[in-house]
């Protein structure tokens, strides 16, 4: 028994001298900072009577902000992987939760995280878990913020560790990117089910209808739809914010979705016949107008299934 305790003991230290999480290869480390020693208010429970409830730590603290290019992921699917690599590490999970199942807007703010533009967070659209393991020394403790912005996703790590440990970097960015097999066909199964989707990967400049020169997955995927499916047709919708008169908006929503219909039919060879664009401006929105993650999620186009004949 004591030989196996030994053991567990020298298997916890190997783990935590080991590097804790890693990103897939196409995350980038937009921000990092360090304190050898700092007192922490560590969240483990919702909003709940004003107030999110908390452990007081301390000891040397590490917070991380990662940026993925991986929007057409949800949450859950960011979070996923990087919960089972905590769990494989010896983590225990202490608390989870998802937007309003936190508390929403209170829980958010009240909350440490690193600021914009390298930490960002969208109020309607985010994830947290809290996690502790025993290593040499006392206890170690991990946090993740996991949120998705209509343009990319952002993840904050913050590790609170003994003051005194000989700590070994926090994350790294080598895995195979997220989803990467999922992520095939997803647009397809979206129109199989829902009968529309948004295309997440489109990029446009400010009050601009000129569409990106990008290599957009969302458009090989529909391109590929449509040719397997010619009997289909589909019309782009786009979508505006609420800034500026409606007309304007329409205007400008139309040509953004005519743009990518010519993308579609002089690059990907789709069918003229099996595509119209519309614009609904600011009419349709998916989120708050009231705040700069809403409507960044308003700007879009969508494709929606209008024939199966």
């Amino acid at each position: 028994m004591i030989r196996l305790a030994a053991a567990m003991l020298a298997l916890w230290g190997m783990a935590a001298q080991a590097q804790v999480l890693d990103f897939p290869a196409d995350a980038h480390l937009q921000r990092e900072d360090h304190a050898a020693l700092e007192s922490y208010a560590l969240p483990t429970g919702r909003w709940l009577d004003g107030a999110v409830p908390i452990t007081p730590v301390e000891g040397q603290v590490t917070r991380q902000a990662w940026r993925l290019g991986t929007q057409a992921l949800t949450t859950l699917e960011l979070l996923q992987p990087l919960r089972a690599q905590l769990r494989d590490a010896r983590y225990r999970i202490l608390f989870e939760c998802q937007t309003e199942a936190c508390g929403g807007f209170d829980f958010r703010f009240a909350i440490d995280s690193l600021p914009p533009p390298e930490m960002q967070v969208n109020i309607g659209d985010f994830r947290y878990l809290a996690a502790e393991r025993t290593i040499p020394g006392g206890l170690e403790y991990l946090t993740l913020l996991v949120s998705r912005m209509a343009d990319a996703s952002f993840v904050q790590v913050t590790r609170i560790a003994p003051a005194d440990f000989d700590m070994q970097p926090l994350a790294s960015a080598t895995a195979a990117p997220v989803g990467q097999a999922d992520a095939v066909g997803r647009l397809a199964q979206q129109l199989e089910e829902q009968g529309h989707a948004i295309l997440r990967d489109l990029d446009f400049a400010t009050g601009s209808a000129q569409l990106g020169t990008g290599d957009f997955a969302s458009l090989s995927e529909l391109a590929a739809y449509l040719a397997a499916y010619p009997d289909r047709a589909v019309a782009l919708v786009g979508h505006t914010d609420s800034a500026g008169p409606l007309d304007t908006n329409i205007a400008l929503s139309q040509r953004r979705a005519r743009s990518v219909l010519e993308r579609l039919v002089t690059l990907h060879g789709v069918d003229r016949r099996q595509l119209a664009a519309e614009g609904m401006g600011y009419l349709a929105p998916i989120a708050s107008n009231l705040t700069a993650a809403g409507r960044d999620a308003n700007r879009r186009v969508e494709v929606i299934i209008t024939s199966t004949d």
